[in-house]
């Protein structure tokens, strides 16, 4: 009996010291996830996520969305490092240098992509690491648990390095408005009316999108010159210079096919206007998406943003103009209730005065009462007849003219 007793008592006190073991080390294991995720990935992780986080601040110098391509020196320098390495990148926007720290040191980035003075970086108890200037008093930071990150980027930034990439990035940023095009005219045949060997595909277009068919070709002709085998410095690419990503999201495949990248086009022109719908003007809708064709609709909401802060009409061009211009100047562009930062708003500006005064030049009118399609236009509208059907059809500027068919 007091065998039974005692053999009873040992295995009870192993259960028991096992069953601890286990509470200890599950307790242990979550200390360890939650240490993790309060400091952000360690360089292992981060190669082994194949993702580096970067935060940086907009401007000129550092990081800019153009149409959906990224530009800005410390973005490129970056690039650089994380293609040497194999990893993709992506990118966090803060709005001030305070605000930039605190996302490295919630682990919320990995690189703080941006010139800040080291005095900011050792009060935010950060480590300087990656490019710097002795001079300036600045460099990029890391969080200070961070070493073998640290140690890659002090390996990876070497003397010239910076003079290299800038070298490459400037002339990129010079090529970014360049469009290697082979310009045709700018009219077929007057006399007739024909713009150009792809006007039936305008008016295929303008049913999708229910503008004036001579609005699509005069887009098209500032957009590549009627070039379909047109490439920008910046990517885009065929006859209405859609980018890449612009184009994959409209299940374009063949870009420089001229049906296929006039329709995709048409396509997304269709999705600016639900973006920007709530603009009843169809006058002032045609410039909003127009602007947001080549600069990104972010960056024109962004303008409408600035021009409701200060007392103007977001729904006006002519108002929300003055904040598309503006948005490459820092008071705007790091302005609280802008999102996408810097832009240059001159070329904005300029693409959507220009494609206008085209427009009006093929015969285009906006005082007609309808700015969506032109007069001489609606009796090539596809109807179906019915009973009620009369001679005379009205079309409204806010209608869809594709609902017709």
């Amino acid at each position: 009996m007091w065998r039974n007793l005692i053999v009873f008592l040992l295995i009870f006190c192993c259960f028991s010291s096992c069953k601890k073991a286990a509470k200890d080390e599950k307790s242990t294991l979550f200390s360890k996830t939650n240490t993790t995720n309060a400091t952000g990935y360690d360089w292992e992780r981060i190669q082994e996520s194949g993702e580096l986080i970067i935060g940086t601040i907009s401007g000129p110098d550092t990081y800019f969305d153009y149409n959906g391509a990224p530009m800005g020196l410390q973005f490129a320098l970056a690039q650089n490092f994380a293609q040497e390495n194999g990893l993709h990148i992506r990118v966090e926007l803060a709005k001030s240098t305070q605000e930039l720290c605190q996302l490295l040191s919630k682990g919320d980035i990995d690189i703080a992509v941006y010139p800040l003075k080291k005095k900011e970086i050792t009060q935010s108890k950060l480590t300087a690491a990656g490019v710097s200037d002795v001079k300036a008093g600045t460099s990029w930071a890391v969080a200070s648990q961070n070493e073998d990150l640290a140690d890659a980027l002090k390996h990876w930034y070497q003397k010239g390095l910076e003079d290299k990439v800038q070298k490459d990035e400037r002339q990129r940023i010079e090529q970014r408005f360049v469009v290697h095009r082979h310009v045709r005219s700018p009219y077929l045949s007057r006399e007739k009316g024909i713009i150009s060997v792809y006007d039936d595909y305008f008016r295929d277009a303008a049913r999708t999108t229910g503008w004036d068919w001579r609005l699509i070709a005069a887009q098209c002709y500032q957009e590549s010159g009627f070039d379909p085998n047109a490439r920008s410095g910046a990517g885009a690419q065929g006859l209405m210079q859609l980018m890449p990503a612009t184009a994959a999201s409209v299940g374009l495949t063949d870009v420089y096919a001229p049906k296929e990248n006039i329709q995709a086009a048409a396509r997304y022109i269709k999705v600016l206007q639900r973006s920007f719908s709530g603009i009843r003007d169809g006058s002032e809708r045609i410039r909003f998406i127009l602007a947001a064709y080549n600069a990104g609709p972010g960056h024109i909401k962004d303008a409408q943003a600035l021009a409701r802060k200060y007392g103007k009409n977001p729904d006006s061009w002519s108002d929300v103009l003055f904040f598309v211009q503006a948005l490459s100047t820092y008071k705007y562009y790091t302005d609280d209730v802008v999102k996408y930062g810097y832009m240059i708003g001159s070329q904005t500006s300029k693409y959507v005065e220009d494609i206008i005064a085209r427009w009006r030049g093929y015969g285009g009118r906006e005082d007609l009462g309808s700015p969506i399609m032109a007069p001489s236009d609606y009796h090539n509208i596809t109807r179906k007849p019915n009973r009620f059907t009369k001679g005379t059809v009205i079309v409204r500027p806010d209608k869809d003219i594709s609902d017709n068919n």
